[in-house]
């Protein structure tokens, strides 16, 4: 934790205390903390675990569930299908990359459809509004056309991963394991033969 971040004690009670104003908050006080971008740590006034993420957790299902979901229930259950998963770490990885990279063609877009309407917020802010409502399609295509490009990317290099392993593992006397294209066969497997002896007509 930075030394400037903000403290919040979670209770026994489940009530929130923060530490740099030594009053209780609520998750809408948390989330407010979020939308400033004031960084904060969460921890167990008792035991001092992090619970951090289990507060943004909480955050993220009520936004969810207040009506308007970002995430849609098959993209939920392929995210729960990746845990345990051997690409669950590069999962984690692909996915926090592809949001900074979505907040960074807002912060430029925002900073290019606004370079002239001055310093005031309010004014921006419905300037912002008003070119996202009418700019959404357009805006959802460049979105579209960018994650297409990363996924296509991601899955050769998966190819390109599986390649690599059928290469490495191949040499190993592995049964059924597929041999890396090329590779010499065993002077005593028939050409065309993979396995077992040979049948006798």
């Amino acid at each position: 934790m930075s030394e400037d971040a903000r403290l919040i004690k979670k209770y026994p009670n489940r009530r929130l205390y923060d530490t740099a104003t030594s009053s209780y908050i609520t998750l809408a006080d948390v989330k407010k903390l979020v939308l400033q971008q004031t960084p904060f740590k969460v921890v167990d006034a008792k035991t001092n675990e992090d619970l951090t993420r289990s507060i943004l957790l909480q955050i993220i299902l009520e936004e969810e569930s207040a009506g308007a979901p970002m995430f849609s229930s098959d993209m939920l259950s392929q995210i729960i299908r990746f845990y345990g998963n051997a690409m669950q770490g590069m999962m984690g990885n692909y996915l926090e990359k592809n949001i900074q990279t979505f907040m960074e063609i807002q912060r430029r877009l925002q900073e290019q459809s606004m370079g002239k309407l001055g310093d005031n917020p309010l004014l921006n802010s419905d300037a912002w509004g008003q070119f996202v409502k009418m700019q959404g399609p357009a805006i959802q295509g460049l979105m579209t056309s960018y994650l297409e490009q990363s996924a296509q990317a991601f899955l050769e290099m998966q190819t390109q991963l599986q390649k690599q392993a059928r290469n490495l593992f191949g040499n190993f006397p592995f049964p059924n394991f597929p041999q890396p294209f090329g590779a010499p066969q065993d002077e005593n497997t028939p050409s065309g033969s993979t396995s077992g002896p040979e049948r006798k007509p």
